[in-house]
């Protein structure tokens, strides 16, 4: 949540920290502001809503000159999104200006205590406090920025990444980090400062990602300094080369980065099990799973920990690993398994799944886990993430940038992996036989062309959204590895067209939800040939006879629903285990056509974030 974009260098600030912001809107935000510096003066602007409105407020109102800057996109956690608690934010002597990503917990006792010291506060933020809280260290103290940003530091408790400076000192911005992720690029007498590479991709491909604990003393024509916060140790900082280009980031064309994302899957589930998936030697080969195939198959079960569309595919996890490699499998909320004093032993394989590697809720029940001897796994889509540094091993889904809010090529890639991982495991086990492993093996090499098949449903399921855009309430059902995909359906079209949704296991549907049947409640059921299918047409049988509109995902050529059903989407026909690849695409296809025509904003939903870092 919340953007941070900072320049210091020879090229005017402005444009590079405007176009910054409005790469990062991805990330979920209720206001947006910038803060230039020419030398002699501090020139800021902040508005809530959009960059766009900030682009606009900030050109007529002040001069946009100036070689360091910082702008901010901020998802209002304390005070009401407004321009008051938008950053960034002044210090009392208007010396020093600050953005933050992240919760300060202690912030409360530390402005009464500033208050009674004379300070006074304008907006409702624990950031004001922060920057008065080093302004008022380094008065006291009578040191330089960067030592009273580390004292002030150790004062607090939360979450930070920030960017601060000192318009007495032109040539110099701080930042420190800790749960929140932070860049810096490192160019020819220029540095970036970001949220993540994409706002100076096209600039430099040099970058350092500061750890949790670590601040950086940024100055022109000096090298950068990073030290420990808590005890001041020097730290020789990473420089990695980056992998990401321009063109992954921007639209390529498209309407919406979320339809782009949705096409880009055959390409996205090919490159994730590119070089890992070997078929005519009948092998998998996952480094992560290799180096500890020991642990894996010493481990009494492996609970799975996520949030969100993650959660999902874990969820589909369950299924692969149990049913192929025989290991019992739990899956957690990692908001929830945190806090609930869980049973950990040694004996545990914990996999950690985050697209962003930066989800807070699940680096916290890494930590957890670590702490209770736990072997922990990650599986995330960003090199060099919180989670890709914290795990003991994991393997990178090669997804490329998903800027869309609302993940899709995240979710067939993380099942990718994990379906890979469980194969291994099922073969190292020899609860598959060599046949089967290997008939697995080619039928995973297919998706891609069967996902680019099913993707050619997308003109009739825009009929389809057409009829029921207008429809308050969905109802997705889904049995054994679709279950989970009848879940992820309904969590995207609640994401982007706010409209109320639910999934099912399609049995329950008789516990409960069949009470909300009638001819204004489409039904979305997922029915392929594989597995319950008889179980499942019953189950449309039911909807009919209460009048229900049934909107059917079914394998290629199907008869028996198709009598049955208001509407029928086809996806090619595959192994049970491999349906959610093709199920879940007219699902996403059927959200977003439902979203655009509701006139719903569907890269950037409301009060949603992309990379979740706070509580």
């Amino acid at each position: 949540m919340c953007g941070i974009v900072g320049y210091i260098g020879h090229r005017e600030a402005y444009p590079i920290v405007i176009k910054g912001l409005q790469r990062l809107e991805y990330r979920g935000y209720d206001s947006a502001g910038i803060a230039l510096y020419d030398g002699s003066n501090i020139k800021l602007s902040k508005t809530k809503g959009k960059v766009s409105d900030l682009k606009e407020r900030l050109e007529s109102e002040i001069s946009t000159a100036g070689t360091l800057g910082i702008g901010h996109t901020r998802w209002a956690t304390h005070g009401v999104p407004n321009d008051v608690n938008s950053h960034p934010h002044y210090s009392n002597s208007g010396d020093l200006v600050i953005i933050h990503n992240g919760i300060i917990e202690n912030y409360d006792s530390l402005k009464k205590e500033l208050i009674k010291r004379g300070y006074t506060f304008k907006s409702d933020t624990d950031t004001e406090v922060l920057v008065n809280l080093i302004e008022d260290v380094k008065k006291n103290e009578n040191t330089k920025l960067g030592k009273a940003v580390q004292i002030a530091l150790n004062q607090v408790v939360g979450a930070y990444a920030i960017a601060v400076f000192d318009k007495n000192k032109p040539n110099e911005i701080v930042v420190a980090k800790l749960g929140s992720p932070l860049a810096i690029g490192i160019g020819d007498d220029e540095f970036f400062i970001a949220s993540d590479a994409s706002p100076f991709i096209e600039f430099t491909k040099n970058a350092i990602y500061l750890e949790d604990e670590e601040m950086a003393i940024i100055r022109r024509g000096k090298d950068i300094k990073v030290r420990k916060i808590k005890n001041d140790a020097l730290v020789d900082p990473y420089i990695q080369e980056l992998q990401l280009n321009l063109e992954q980031i921007e639209k390529g064309g498209y309407d919406h980065f979320m339809l782009k994302e949705i096409h880009e899957q055959p390409e996205a589930i090919f490159d994730t099990f590119r070089g890992r998936l070997l078929s005519d030697k009948a092998m998998v080969k996952l480094a992560g799973v290799e180096d500890n195939m020991k642990k894996f198959l010493a481990a009494d079960r492996i609970i799975v920990v996520a949030c969100g569309t993650s959660w999902h595919a874990g969820l589909v996890s369950e299924y692969i690993f149990e049913d192929l490699a025989r290991i019992p499998v739990e899956v957690e909320y990692a908001s929830e398994f945190r806090y609930r004093n869980p049973v950990i032993t040694e004996k545990d394989i914990i996999i950690a799944i985050s697209q962003s590697g930066e989800t807070a809720d699940t680096l916290a029940a890494i930590k957890l886990a670590k702490s209770k001897g736990a072997f922990v796994f990650g599986v995330c889509n960003v090199v060099g993430s919180s989670i890709a540094r914290e795990t003991d091993a994991g393997a990178y889904t090669h997804a490329g940038p998903e800027i869309g809010v609302a993940s899709t090529k995240a979710f067939t890639t993380q099942i990718t992996v994990l379906t890979l991982m469980a194969l291994r495991l099922a073969r190292a086990k020899g609860t598959i036989s060599s046949s089967e492993f290997r008939h697995h093996l080619i039928e995973l090499e297919t998706i891609p062309k069967k996902v680019e098949e099913a993707l050619k449903s997308d003109a009739y399921v825009q009929t389809i959204a057409d009829i029921y855009k207008d429809a308050t309430n969905f109802l997705y059902l889904g049995r054994g590895f679709n279950f989970p995909v009848a879940l992820e359906g309904a969590l995207k079209l609640k994401e982007i067209s706010y409209i109320h949704a639910e999934g099912y296991p399609a049995a329950e549907m008789k516990h409960g939800p069949i009470a909300l049947i009638d001819e204004q409640m489409p039904v979305v059921v997922i029915a392929t040939k594989k597995g319950h299918y008889e179980k499942v047409v019953s189950n449309i049988q039911e909807i009919k006879s209460r009048k229900g509109k049934i909107i059917g995902i079914v394998t290629k050529g199907d008869k028996s629903v198709k009598e049955l059903a208001d509407h029928v989407i086809e996806v090619p026909e595959t192994l049970e285990c491999l349906t959610p690849l093709l199920t879940t695409i007219p699902l996403q296809l059927l959200s977003y056509h439902i979203a655009v025509m509701l006139n719903k904003n569907v890269d950037q939903p409301r009060n949603l974030a992309k990379s979740v870092t706070v509580e």
